[in-house]
């Protein structure tokens, strides 16, 4: 079906301020809020009653005319949205600005939020075992550049290496979006495959002293060396573009994302796709099969399930920090009663990661600044725990701790815990 010819149909006020709104999110299906009703209208609506499985209906929209028209209730925003984003859509939430009842024209409207496969704090979009990665690949003869941001965590990484390596990659992180050049769709899919979510961006956006001001601008830096990426220039470009795309879909607070870390090819014993599929890591071949992820995975946190998914996906190859993973587990069996402690410690803190997020993003409720209360309260006894132990590593690890007192007392000062109706 042809979308509707915004100049044939475009009579109506209201079909005036939808086409001006959707001229801007054009490869975005845009929901468009409508009283007390988020709409489609023309190709969005098809797509949409088709994936949703909600009525797709026809607007009159000026003489003899009509458009497409699909919806649902505001409030059902969490139970719709998830589908549109696995779909493989792009979604722009276009919100009312106003109180319909204070104005006598018609209620202006802007899109307050662009979700994306690779972008989102929506707890309903993401799988609390796992990471969701925004990637960016740039490609100079047979230099593969690559960057993975994980905005719901704030957990950015770089790489650079070959063209097995970038593929390895891939495979590792498992990104839910990958930006890439439109000049390099055909042979980003000839030497990756089709089954990757990819979004394409023009040429421009991939310069170094672009991506690389970009980069500074973020961590409030003169330079990147003090992460050690300052001659990895592809690599530089690929997470300057994840930055670019942050701004360009309209996610402007990150100021969570304050440090990107190095992935370096000699660190880690780098397995290929069919390595990962044979030894059945985290997909089980079988129907009542389970994976080696799910069999070891009896972390207590979020945090910790994906930790864990990354070292199983990178494992380790310098003896010294092998030893020294080991040896923080032969002392903990051996130490019971301090096992047992901090972990009833460690359910309290829950996914802290993503918690900070949304205090960064500005999407966190009441009910998650009492959890993160209640994770920074769990910390001191863990920070002390760890300073008072014999283990050299734990040890280390208590005094990097921050306890953040003076947030703490300001959440407690701020919220009543007990009054229900200032948490739900």
């Amino acid at each position: 079906m042809k979308e509707a010819n915004p100049k044939k149909y475009a009579e109506t006020p209201l079909m005036k301020q939808y086409y001006s709104i959707k001229a801007k999110y054009p490869d975005a299906l845009l929901l468009f809020r409508v009283g007390d009703f988020y709409e489609t209208f023309g190709e969005d609506a098809v797509r949409a009653a088709n994936i949703l499985g909600i009525v797709l209906t026809k607007r009159a929209n000026g003489a003899a005319a009509y458009v497409e028209l699909a919806g649902f209730p505001y409030h059902s925003l969490d139970n719709y949205l998830p589908k549109l984003v696995r779909a493989g859509y792009r979604v722009a939430i276009c919100d009312q600005l106003e109180d319909p009842k204070q104005t006598k024209t018609i209620v202006k409207r802007g899109v307050t939020e662009l979700v994306t496969p690779g972008i989102t704090t929506n707890d309903k979009l993401l799988d609390h075992k796992s990471n969701n990665f925004l990637a960016a690949i740039h490609v100079n003869k047979s230099i593969y550049g690559l960057s993975f941001l994980d905005i719901s965590t704030g957990e950015f990484y770089l790489a650079q290496g070959n063209k097995d390596y970038a593929d390895k990659l891939l495979q590792s992180f498992q990104p839910g979006e990958i930006l890439v050049a439109k000049q390099e769709q055909k042979n980003f899919k000839e030497n990756f495959g089709e089954k990757w979510f990819t979004y394409h961006l023009d040429e421009w956006i991939f310069q170094e002293d672009y991506t690389k001001e970009l980069l500074l601008k973020q961590f409030e830096t003169k330079n990147l060396k003090g992460y050690g990426i300052e001659n990895f220039v592809e690599g530089i470009i690929a997470a300057g573009t994840c930055l670019h795309y942050l701004q360009e879909t309209n996610h402007h607070k990150t100021k969570h994302i304050t440090s990107i870390s190095r992935v370096d090819e000699a660190q880690y014993v780098w397995l290929d796709k069919f390595t990962v599929r044979n030894l059945e890591l985290f997909h089980a071949n079988g129907e009542q099969a389970k994976s080696l992820y799910d069999i070891l995975n009896q972390t207590i946190t979020p945090m910790g399930s994906r930790l864990l998914k990354r070292w199983l996906a990178l494992p380790l190859k310098d003896l010294n920090q092998i030893n020294e993973r080991l040896g923080l587990v032969e002392y903990f069996i051996s130490q019971t009663e301090l096992q047992e402690a901090l972990s009833e410690q460690i359910k309290q803190v829950g996914d802290l990661e993503r918690i900070i997020a949304k205090v960064a993003v500005q999407r966190i409720n009441p009910r998650e600044v009492l959890q993160l209360n209640r994770a920074l309260k769990a910390l001191l006894p863990i920070i002390e725990a760890c300073k008072q132990s014999s283990n050299e590593s734990l040890k280390r690890i208590g005094e990097q701790f921050n306890p953040c007192l003076s947030i703490s007392e300001r959440i407690t000062k701020e919220i009543d815990e007990e009054a229900p109706a200032m948490v739900n």
